[in-house]
């Protein structure tokens, strides 16, 4: 599509562990995912919208 292949993908995965750390990427990568499922959610018409702040292990704590 915009002309990336193999490594392209890895320099940006390399630059991304660099920046962010790997102990975060599960992180981001969660919540790219939620943004990713909240728009096709949105596109599709449907109101209901999953808004959520904190960390999972947050909710676990208020139990």
């Amino acid at each position: 599509m915009f002309g990336f292949g193999m490594p392209e993908l890895i320099v940006v995965l390399v630059i991304v562990l660099v920046v962010f750390g790997a102990g975060r990427l599960p992180e981001i990568g969660g919540a790219l995912g939620k943004s990713i499922r909240n728009f096709k959610k949105a596109s599709s018409g449907k109101e209901e919208i999953e808004i959520k702040a904190g960390h999972p292990e947050d909710d676990k704590k208020g139990e």
